[in-house]
């Protein structure tokens, strides 16, 4: 307890998540890319044995890092120290580990496959994100509820609408990341200045073993592209890219969760509170939003590092400087469990929220009169009535009205002042008729069903594998 932890392995990430950018799954990386090296310069002719990469395939797993350490201590060089403990544990293959590459071979590759790996876990979760607002969407498509502009009332919505607007914001953010993967592509062999003059020598000049090494070795890794031009690293604008469509899917969280937020304010939608869970330490009867909360605080904290590999994206000079690695180390594998947490909180949220309705109805009511009043005017000019003199009297009635809620704490009492008004013509009982709120909430509904069906349901069908997900909070 005398040292810092990273609350993010400590108290949000999942367990996968962790895994991926963990020592183990990046050192094994390290591995599995030393010995296809070894495996496809072999096919190419180099004089490499099948002793030397069965030796390398048997520890591939025996990662000593106490002598790594102490390698890195004396060396100050993290790859070099890898290759010799590699070499003490796989004696015959020492003279062949890392043959012709550079640090980035190792080093930006398992970065990439890191990534890559990062977002199917992402997408994973992104998927159930969608499907469970695209259920609570399609459950309350007829409910209305107050629409807001500036946040002050404004038409009727319904609540399931209301929903669309936030899946609509990760669906876009879900195409980013699928074009993001289909486009990725690996660093793959290039040398140290991105020109190969290392295995220039060793294949004797031919240009093709070396196309063959590159692209060989790429699909053996996952990937069907392959950056065709490098310097001795991957271009850093991959690592922005990646950051930003990171900072986008926490933009998106942190406006459902801000919506949630006032809406559990007015009593009207609530994310889940245990049964054992409490609000405050001092008002016992506190019902706090805290998984939206928390979801708003690591999402400013992702947003915040998009800005980092920005920086280093574009200052990187030539074909590489070395004050991007640190920066990477810290804000690329952040950036990825801060997200985890965020839509694992979502998709708990979504399991177990509650909507309020006669508390959204009563919201409705104490609005609605007002929002009746132009379908008042023309029904009364219909009637044959005279507008401006219509207008003038709705406008004093509302007048009266708004003074009975705001000044003196009291219900709207504008229905009951229309009524009661025989200089208005109208039908009374079909004004009554009217002030049923599916009447103000326009094609909400039918626009709910056909945006769930044409937008989410296209990637829920092609998904279909991934739905279903646990999703308990750690802390």
């Amino acid at each position: 307890m005398n040292s810092y932890k990273n609350p993010l392995e400590e108290r949000y990430s999942s367990e996968e998540m962790l895994y991926n950018f963990s020592p183990n799954n990046k050192f094994r990386n390290w591995r599995k890319l030393w010995i296809a090296l070894a495996e496809i310069e072999k096919d190419l002719g180099l004089d490499i044995s099948d002793e030397q990469i069965a030796q390398l395939k048997e520890n591939a797993e025996n990662i000593d890092y106490v002598k790594a350490a102490e390698y890195e201590k004396k060396f100050r060089h993290d790859v070099m120290a890898h290759v010799h403990t590699y070499g003490d544990a796989a004696p015959s293959a020492k003279g062949i580990i890392h043959l012709g590459a550079t640090s980035a071979f190792v080093g930006d590759n398992t970065d990439l496959i890191q990534m890559r790996d990062g977002l199917l876990i992402l997408r994973k979760q992104l998927v159930n994100v969608i499907k469970n607002l695209s259920d609570f969407a399609l459950k309350y498509k007829d409910l209305p509820t107050l629409g807001f502009t500036h946040y002050q009332p404004a038409q009727l919505t319904t609540v399931g609408k209301r929903a669309t607007l936030w899946l609509q914001s990760l669906i876009l953010d879900f195409e980013e990341l699928e074009f993001f993967l289909e486009t990725l592509r690996f660093r793959g062999v290039k040398g140290t200045t991105g020109t190969a003059a290392s295995f220039l020598e060793l294949f004797d000049g031919d240009y093709s073993k070396v196309k063959h090494l590159d692209t060989e070795l790429s699909k053996r890794f996952g990937f069907d592209k392959v950056f065709g031009v490098s310097g001795q690293t991957y271009d850093r604008k991959i690592d922005a890219k990646v950051l930003a469509l990171l900072s986008n899917i926490a933009q998106s969280a942190h406006k459902f969760t801000n919506d949630l937020r006032l809406l559990q304010n007015l009593k009207e939608i609530e994310e889940p509170f245990e049964k054992n869970q409490i609000g405050s330490s001092a008002m016992a009867y506190k019902r706090n939003p805290m998984r939206s909360e928390r979801i708003g605080s690591l999402a400013k904290f992702v947003m915040s590092l998009s800005s980092s590999s920005a920086m280093v994206a574009a200052t990187q000079w030539f074909e590489r400087t070395l004050d991007d690695s640190a920066n990477k180390r810290l804000a690329i594998p952040q950036s990825f469990l801060a997200v985890d947490a965020i839509l694992l909180i979502w998709n708990n949220i979504m399991n177990g929220i509650v909507v309020y309705e006669n508390r959204i109805k009563k919201h409705i009511m104490d609005e609605l009169p007002f929002m009746a009043t132009e379908y008042i005017i023309m029904e009364e000019v219909k009637a044959g009535g005279d507008r401006q003199e219509i207008h003038e009297t709705i406008r004093v009635h509302s007048i009266e009205a708004s003074k009975k809620v705001k000044i003196e704490g009291k219900e709207n009492d504008l229905i009951e002042r229309i009524l009661n008004d025989d200089s208005l013509k109208m039908d009374k009982s079909k004004f009554m008729e009217m002030l049923d709120p599916k009447n103000f909430i326009g094609f909400a509904p039918i626009q709910t069903e056909e945006f769930v069906q044409n937008e989410a349901q296209p990637i829920l069908d092609k998904y279909s594998d991934l739905v279903g997900l646990e999703a308990d909070l750690k802390v």
